[in-house]
């Protein structure tokens, strides 16, 4: 299955069902600031913060929607040419998932598609272990993507592998875990019994081998259109 032809087939319906290819509807993206997408948290360690990744963020019909990546600037153009645009790199699959998560939440078919803010991360951290404790017990968790104040909650947990692909990242420790590559990824997967994985798997192409996972559980708002239309678990209790 290829999940970029699913959601583009999926958003196509949406625009003929609703007769928007015939009407010059424009979508606007941009990129956020740290202090826009994330507010003011406590702490500065999130990826939003450092500022080496950004949150791009459509407006349809004044509804929002948001995706986290490493590839951004601005967009403009219609619903049609962004749906059928060619995803050929992140930037792009970026702005395509933006839009499909502002025009499904401006539809009412999904809700949480901003990023929480201020103090909300720590508090999304501590619904985590519970969400864990509650669905799978005491699983030894695969993390893909570091995002710390989860990280520092689960590990204090449970048995937790993290890999992330921002070379800062890697080789670190961090509340105890040390940070493996990419490369270490399939190992993990194969040793855990739920992979909890970042949403920016969507932007960056690397999403095929957790969809076959049927323990993966993807979080944050990039995935929430995404999560709707493929049928995957996603957590992220405290979006807006």
């Amino acid at each position: 299955m290829d999940p970029y032809a699913v959601l583009r087939q999926r958003f196509l319906e949406i625009i003929e069902r609703h007769s928007w290819e015939h009407e010059p509807i424009e979508v606007s993206v941009r990129t956020l600031s740290p202090e826009e997408a994330i507010g003011n948290p406590e702490h500065d360690d999130y990826p939003l913060v450092r500022g080496r990744e950004r949150m791009m963020e459509a407006v349809f019909k004044g509804s929002r929607g948001q995706a986290f990546t490493d590839m951004y600037g601005l967009y403009s153009g219609t619903l049609i040419d962004t749906a059928t645009m060619e995803l050929k790199n992140n930037y792009r699959r970026t702005v395509f998932l933006s839009t499909l998560n502002a025009v499904m939440r401006h539809l009412g078919m999904i809700e949480r598609s901003v990023h929480c803010k201020d103090d909300a991360p720590p508090k999304c951290a501590v619904e985590l272990v519970s969400y864990i404790r509650n669905t799978f017990g005491s699983p030894k968790i695969a993390m893909i993507g570091l995002q710390p104040r989860m990280v520092q909650a689960l590990a204090a947990e449970f048995d937790i592998r993290v890999t992330d692909m921002d070379e800062d990242n890697i080789g670190r420790e961090r509340f105890g875990i040390s940070i493996g590559d990419p490369d270490q990824t399939m190992e993990n997967l194969a040793w855990c019994d739920v992979a909890l994985v970042t949403g920016t798997v969507f932007t960056n192409a690397t999403v095929w081998e957790f969809l076959k996972n049927r323990r993966s559980v993807f979080y944050g708002v990039t995935v929430a259109g995404p999560a709707e239309i493929l049928g995957v678990t996603r957590f992220c209790p405290l979006g807006l």
